[in-house]
């Protein structure tokens, strides 16, 4: 395996920096070749990802494998192509963006929707970049697709160590690495999903022909030997807090007092998508009977799309106290767990961590009677500083309630969003649950609340997962972690526009969905998200998504907007 693995790196180093410098128009023909090699496996691809995860074929739960699978990967793609395209031409990435500073000067950039299929597809959505402190205005093109701005550039070996989740990760680390950094390639499959390498394989084979790319195989021993080879120039992983403190410190109580000391054993660059404990904050307001259905089927697949083995998933959903709905709302969440299927926790480690979390509170209800159950924690302590659900990443289908004590819609928000910074692990994702009219009520509050938020990725009656699906969002952890403290991890991947300093992206989608949504004076057209893990027809529309982000025209749309509406 060593020979193999070195052989594959010395064809790696040996075109490195023909990689870096090679021509923009060249670098869009691989993305066209990667974009007709998703399409062609991605009926390949979804199955085997059905199979490694024990789900029927002609489930509804398929669309959550064709959404956040190919249909990613290939909005991915077309967003890179873009920018590279205006880059190759000498024309301006963010032509047709909107732009606007904040009060204080921070610059937000409006990254989506960006065309006429976007606004059909996601109406009502809407996304922005929000931008660290240096980029201003006038230089904020200067912190555009700046790899391309360079003579010549270096070339650079990137390991990727990919996730085991979700499908799209290893793919979409590659487009980052690859297209936004300029780096050759190493990824090293996750043995919990390495069934795909194969397919990939066949997806990026021009790359791995013209020595750009390899794929490789293992076990932890693998990776080792990967992150501390002499031609690996940088290092990218997605996973835990823990796995990266293993690579870089090392293991045990060695590894622990190394990182006491800030004395890493791997000294490379390394990027990080990291989990944590992600919260969403139901803010009081004039919900309905239908409100407290639809977000609870909301806060439901935040929880549980994936089985619950997700970075993103929330994990603490955090209610005013002395506003009724909140018992109301936990009710109803509690009955929307219940009527979903029960799932493979096909993860490892989900019993261990799962029984970890009721050990700590034997108050915990066990809503089904899977090897894994789906439990609920409910009215957990806030004042608690080391409280395990705040603390500690469940990563499964375990979720965590806790309340606050102001029903005053702006008291609330400023006290969640300090609840959250303060004492909850992880800056990766956070989302907000808001009735349009105390939305409109709270005015500046709410933008403020945002601004102090030290998460990544916001989302305003949009689960994260949101941003994460939507290539011109930036994805990862709120700067400011450093290798000793690592939190939710370092830089950022996905990025199509490739913005230098990306400080929070943030989602907003419209709280009713259509047609009820018209009733509320909400005008939008889109009805329930196909990534709901209630969504009936979640199958056909990943599916008609994956076939239309393969080759966009009005064609599809009928069948699509026909399979979106019937759920």
């Amino acid at each position: 395996m060593e020979a193999s693995i070195d052989r594959a790196l010395k064809h790696l180093t040996a075109g490195k920096d023909d990689w870096a410098r090679l021509d923009v128009e060249s670098k869009l023909r691989y993305l066209d070749a990667l974009r007709a090699g998703v399409d062609e496996q991605a009926q390949a691809w979804v199955e085997a990802s059905l199979d490694g995860k024990h789900i029927s074929r002609d489930s509804p739960l398929a669309g959550e494998e064709w959404i956040s699978g190919p249909y990613a990967v290939l909005l991915a793609i077309n967003a890179v192509s873009r920018t590279l395209r205006a880059v190759a031409s000498g024309s301006d990435p963010l032509q047709g963006t909107k732009i606007r500073t904040r009060a204080g000067g921070q610059v937000v950039v409006e990254t989506f929707p960006g065309d006429i299929f976007d606004r059909l597809l996601l109406n009502g959505y809407r996304a922005e970049v929000w931008m660290q402190d240096d980029v201003t205005p006038a230089n904020l093109r200067d912190h555009v697709a700046t790899f391309y701005k360079q003579t010549d550039p270096p070339g650079r070996v990137g390991l990727i160590l990919g996730a085991g989740n979700i499908s799209s990760i290893p793919l979409l680390d590659v487009l980052t690495k690859m297209f936004n950094e300029g780096q050759v390639a190493i990824v090293k499959m996750n043995p919990i999903n390495d069934y795909l390498g194969p397919i990939f394989e066949q997806i990026t084979a021009p790359l791995i022909n013209d020595g750009y790319l390899r794929f490789v195989y293992g076990d932890g021993g693998v990776g080792a030997y990967l992150t501390s080879h002499d031609l690996v120039d940088t290092l990218h992983i997605t996973g835990s807090a823990d796995t990266y403190n293993k690579i870089v410190f090392g293991d045990g109580e060695a590894g622990a007092d190394r990182r006491a000391r800030n004395e890493p054993v791997i000294t490379k660059p390394f990027t990080s998508e990291l989990g944590g404990v992600g919260p969403t904050f139901i803010v009081p307001g004039p919900w309905t009977d239908a409100d407290y259905i639809y977000q609870a089927e909301h806060l439901a697949t935040q929880k549980f799309h994936n089985a619950g083995f997700n970075c993103i998933a929330s994990q603490v959903l955090v209610l005013p106290d002395e506003w009724p709905g909140s018992s109301r709302l936990v009710d109803e969440l509690r009955r929307t767990i219940r009527s979903i299927p029960e799932r493979e926790a096909y993860y490892p480690g989900s019993d261990e961590r799962q029984q970890s979390a009721v050990a700590k509170h034997p108050h915990a209800e066990i809503l089904d009677s899977g090897r894994v159950p789906r439990t609920l924690i409910t009215d957990v302590d806030p004042r608690g500083k080391d409280e395990y659900a705040f603390t500690t990443e469940f990563f499964g289908g375990v979720y965590a309630t806790t309340r606050l004590g102001n029903r005053d819609p702006a008291t609330f928000v400023r006290e969640a969003v300090a609840f959250a910074n303060d004492q909850l692990a992880g800056t990766l994702g956070a989302q907000f649950l808001v009735h349009p009219k105390t939305l409109r009520q709270l005015g500046p509050v709410m933008d403020d609340a945002i601004a102090q938020l030290e998460y990544g990725s916001v989302g305003v009656n949009s689960w994260t997962g949101a941003g994460y699906l939507l290539p011109t969002a930036s994805w990862g952890a709120y700067p400011g972690h450093t290798h000793d403290d690592i939190g939710s991890g370092i830089g950022s991947v996905h990025n199509a526009f490739m913005f230098d300093w990306p400080e929070k992206t943030v989602v907003h989608a419209p709280f009713h969905p259509f047609p009820r949504a018209l009733l509320n004076g909400e005008f939008h057209l889109s009805p329930k998200p196909p990534w709901f893990v209630t969504h009936r027809r979640a199958h056909t529309v990943g599916k008609r998504l994956t076939r239309f982000a393969a080759e966009p025209g009005w064609r599809h749309l009928p069948g699509l907007f026909a399979s979106a509406l019937r759920n």
